[in-house]
């Protein structure tokens, strides 16, 4: 758990972050999003501590974040930016092993958490463990950098604007597989992102910034439903918002007996996907699968239907 209290930044006479308080509970992954100048980047970093807050206080786990010296406390916790920040001389193992290596884990067991992270982002160990990161395509070396932020198994990942660089493909991949860490691992994310529909689609709770102030933190359906002010409204843009709601379900929520042709999709993909998958493809259904067996089929027509449903 994560409990920030009446956090604030003065540089100057500016307020880059004003009394803002806020509880992450354990597990959860909080989408911090605003415009540029916002404040979100600055909260962020206070819980690691690259800044220091001029006033209130940041506890995790119960425990302020100041009684441990700046550098063990970031030891515990992972770190992943935009653009990856990888070391250039390093190997992708040298890069991933870095914080196990200076929390004293022995050889063979960061070679065998290397090879884990790896293979858990679809990377065959073999093929790239000793490649350099210039090697690497802009979405493979994004994928080593979040590796690195998880290496040393921590229970925290801060995330500052990491598949901000990517081109739309791939970053809903990186996106995908940020979703199966987190459920496989549990792991306590806060991610900051510009971008409303990412913090939709991968927070359990979103805060709202503007000005250094928290304007709205919230569920994404009571976001997308209910904003709490004409700024929260304009973040949300001017797209539908019943097929927004979309993307907070599951397939395996609309599925229903019956066969479909061409590629299937998985049961835990969204149902704003699967129409998209739909719309793309020219198809009035496609298949879905769980664990790689199909388990039925989910319609254009019931999506569609689904989305225009009252929500309360």
């Amino acid at each position: 758990m994560i409990e920030i209290d009446a956090i604030s930044k003065i540089y100057g006479d500016q307020n880059a972050v004003e009394n803002v308080s806020l509880t992450i509970e354990s597990g959860e992954l909080a989408a911090i999003v605003g415009t540029s100048g916002s404040g979100k980047t600055t909260l962020m970093r206070m819980i690691n501590r690259l800044v220091e807050p001029s006033a209130g206080t940041i506890r995790i786990d119960g425990r302020d974040n100041r009684d441990l010296p700046d550098y063990e406390l970031r030891r515990g916790i992972g770190y992943a930016i935009q653009g990856h920040g990888l070391f250039p001389h390093r190997t992708v193992a040298e890069n991933i092993a870095t914080v196990p290596k200076l929390l004293g884990w022995d050889k063979k067991r960061r070679h065998d958490r290397v090879d884990e992270l790896l293979s858990l982002f679809h990377l065959e160990p073999g093929q790239y463990r000793d490649r350099m990161p210039f090697e690497l395509s802009g979405g493979e070396q994004q994928r080593i950098g979040v590796a690195r932020a998880l290496a040393a198994e921590p229970h925290l990942l801060l995330m500052d604007e990491p598949f901000g660089a990517l081109d739309p493909i791939i970053r809903a991949k990186a996106q995908e597989d940020l979703l199966d860490i987190q459920r496989r691992f549990s792991t306590t994310i806060v991610l900051v992102t510009h971008d409303m529909d990412e913090a939709i689609m991968l927070g359990h709770k979103i805060a709202v910034m503007s000005d250094g102030k928290l304007l709205q933190y919230a569920p994404p359906a009571e976001i997308i439903t209910n904003p709490a002010s004409d700024f929260v409204n304009v973040l949300l843009g001017t797209g539908d918002k019943a097929f927004r709601m979309l993307s907070l379900e599951a397939c395996e929520n609309l599925v229903e007996q019956g066969v479909a042709d061409g590629n299937p999709v998985s049961c835990t993909a969204s149902l704003k996907d699967a129409l998209a998958e739909t719309l793309w493809s020219g198809r009035d259904a496609v298949p879905v699968e769980k664990d790689g067996v199909v388990i039925g089929r989910v319609t254009r027509e019931a999506l569609i239907r689904h989305a225009a449903e009252p929500r309360s």
